[in-house]
């Protein structure tokens, strides 16, 4: 199956696997890369050497093209890009638009840049700036979202930019693919439907959570760090959003203890780091603290299995996968059963080209 995407990074389909924190490790990157699909490396919960460590543990577990996923704000970006350049890593993928210096340096370098994007004037700027595609998640994705749903938010950029456009927010098989496609997409990219195999590393008592959870178990909270997170509703949430600003401080100040001792970042880089969200929003000093270490609480559901202790991010899709593929079965099945609706559509023709 050929479009756009897979000829730019060069996999076979045009899925991605995309970056989550402590989620998107070696194991599943290269499973999602040995499937066929673009593997995606969280990078924001590693230190400079575990990004390095990791990125060479991907290489050694396959030879298939992937990804690493970048905060653009994050103090060290500029390291973290050098670690990308000279490992040889294919693709850069961001959670926040790039600078366009970035942009620069890492394409000639010949690495490919695909910021996620949720807005269409973020979309042109990241492609005038020169990136090579773009990943539009729309309100249904999990994890921080915005409030414009994918088949509103993913033709309008389809029309506005002369790049490929990878559709994310409510994809978990071929039907979606079909559609995403339908609408000028290149591909889809998926977080919650690769968190939800066996490759992935996340406790089964807690993939177990996210199976038994319905679409109205998904919420949308501004509690956690002042902007808006879809993830499961938790006792947690529930306590972060009836908490005081007292507590709530103290609460962000104790987490935020832990994060810096596991991270290695100082005060003074976590307070940046925070501050860097809290521009042009109304967040408390709990809050800023909170968007420093909202690592901390997803750390405690998705490599500790404590659900009472952390936040677990889910797309919408959550409440309608029921099963834990490889990610080599899940990948198979969205291409057959894309193609069994494509071969279905009159005057269809055999391969699928975009």
């Amino acid at each position: 199956m050929e479009t756009a995407l897979t000829r730019l990074v060069g996999v076979r389909y045009p899925i991605v696997q995309t970056g989550m924190g402590w989620v998107a490790g070696p194991r599943l990157v290269s499973a999602a890369a040995n499937a066929g699909a673009l593997g995606i490396l969280a990078s924001a919960t590693m230190t400079l050497d575990q990004l390095r460590t990791a990125v060479r543990e991907v290489r050694s577990r396959t030879d298939a093209p992937f990804g690493v996923n970048l905060r653009a704000d994050a103090g060290d970006a500029g390291d973290r890009v050098r670690v990308i350049i000279d490992e040889g890593v294919r693709v850069a993928s961001f959670a926040l638009a790039p600078s366009r210096e970035l942009i620069g340096e890492l394409k000639e370098a010949g690495v490919v840049v695909i910021p996620s994007i949720g807005a269409r004037r973020h979309a042109e700027k990241v492609a005038a700036w020169g990136a090579d595609a773009v990943i539009v998640q729309g309100a249904e994705g999990g994890g921080h979202t915005g409030e414009v749903a994918t088949t509103v938010l993913l033709p309008q950029v389809v029309d506005a930019v002369r790049i490929p456009v990878v559709a994310a927010g409510g994809f978990f098989d071929g039907r979606g693919l079909v559609a995403a496609l339908a609408y000028g997409a290149a591909g889809v990219a998926m977080g919650t439907r690769f968190l939800l195999t066996s490759d992935s590393t996340v406790p089964d008592a807690v993939k177990a959570r996210y199976l038994a959870a319905t679409v109205r178990d998904v919420t949308v909270t501004r509690a956690v760090d002042g902007l808006p997170h879809r993830m499961l509703r938790t006792e947690l949430v529930d306590s972060l959003e009836r908490t005081g600003r007292t507590r709530a401080l103290l609460r962000a100040v104790r987490r935020a203890a832990g994060f810096r001792r596991l991270s290695g970042l100082g005060w003074r880089q976590m307070v940046r780091d925070g501050l860097a969200l809290k521009h042009g929003k109304e967040l408390s000093w709990s809050q800023v603290l909170l968007a420093a270490n909202t690592p901390m609480l997803l750390k405690s559901a998705m490599v500790d299995g404590r659900t009472d202790l952390g936040v677990m991010a889910a797309g919408q899709v959550t409440g309608v996968i029921e099963d834990l593929p490889s990610c080599a079965e899940l990948v198979e099945r969205m291409i057959a059963e894309a193609g069994e609706i494509i071969g279905a559509l009159p005057g269809a023709g055999a391969s699928m080209r975009g």
